[in-house]
């Protein structure tokens, strides 16, 4: 694998339509010479020449089976061929693609950690914090997608874990805490017993209510929005509860927002 170093941050402005891509940039993100400034960018490059790039000693029937990966949707695909790689390469496949400078790399990774067996909950998280709190935004969103799956099947635990994040100094590794567990969320599967009781989660939503963070403030408020979709009532009974309780200008915009679609 070629060992380039994570570029941190992104220096230039990215294109919002792939027409816009240069050629150069795009052969660039396909090689993983750069990062995705955009999530266009990061969805046009060439995945399987940043497959090979990144690891030209994969055996062909990898080769042949990410090709078929690559015909998927965007989350179906990095699902696979994080699995194909974690088959092919095991943990030492994890710390080649974390050292990497290209965030979908290293996105990668994430869905390797996800593909472990026998990994407890715990176990996962731990592994996964560091992409959790990752420089690049596409790595942080890839980071919940991927261990999503497995905290929703174990959500009372996957709360209790969370509950400790939502006290870390980074605003990157909050706002996962509140993220990863939306009810609906974005490119992944609803979590039925959150859309039916959203009160399971005011370990984690009750300590980001104030936070200073606008990543975290808009996190929160799109949880609350989604549960809204089937909660509505207790939506507005938690932001007049948190509004009565406090002034705070963090947590006046996170329940405007959390009642926008009300």
């Amino acid at each position: 694998m070629t060992n380039t170093p994570k570029a941190r941050p992104i220096a230039r402005k990215g294109a919002s339509r792939t027409a816009d891509i240069p050629a150069d940039v795009l052969q660039a993100l396909s090689k993983g010479e750069i990062a995705s400034a955009t999530l266009t960018e990061s969805l046009a490059l060439d995945y399987m020449l940043l497959l090979r790039t990144a690891f030209p000693n994969l055996p062909a029937a990898v080769l042949t089976q990410a090709e078929q990966a690559c015909t998927l949707g965007i989350a179906k695909r990095m699902r696979s061929i994080g699995s194909l790689l974690w088959d092919a390469l095991g943990a030492d496949g994890i710390v080649q693609c974390q050292q990497h400078g290209s965030d979908t790399v290293r996105a990668w990774a994430c869905f390797m950690l996800a593909a472990a067996p026998a990994a407890s909950l715990e176990q996962r998280l731990s592994s996964m914090a560091p992409l959790a709190d990752d420089s690049h935004f596409g790595v942080r969103e890839w980071s919940w997608l991927a261990l999503r799956p497995h905290l929703a099947q174990q959500l009372p635990e996957a709360i209790q874990a969370l509950t400790a994040w939502t006290a870390h100094p980074s605003e990157y590794m909050r706002r996962f805490a509140s993220e990863s567990l939306r009810p609906r969320g974005v490119w992944c599967a609803h979590i039925n017993e959150l859309k039916q009781d959203p009160a399971l989660a005011l370990p984690i939503l009750q300590p980001l209510r104030a936070d200073g963070s606008v990543y975290v403030q808009d996190s929160v408020a799109n949880w609350l929005n989604d549960a809204a979709k089937d909660q509505p009532d207790w939506v507005r009974a938690l932001c007049q509860q948190w509004l009565s309780q406090s002034n705070n200008p963090a947590t006046q915009r996170i329940a405007a927002r959390a009642q926008r679609s009300l």
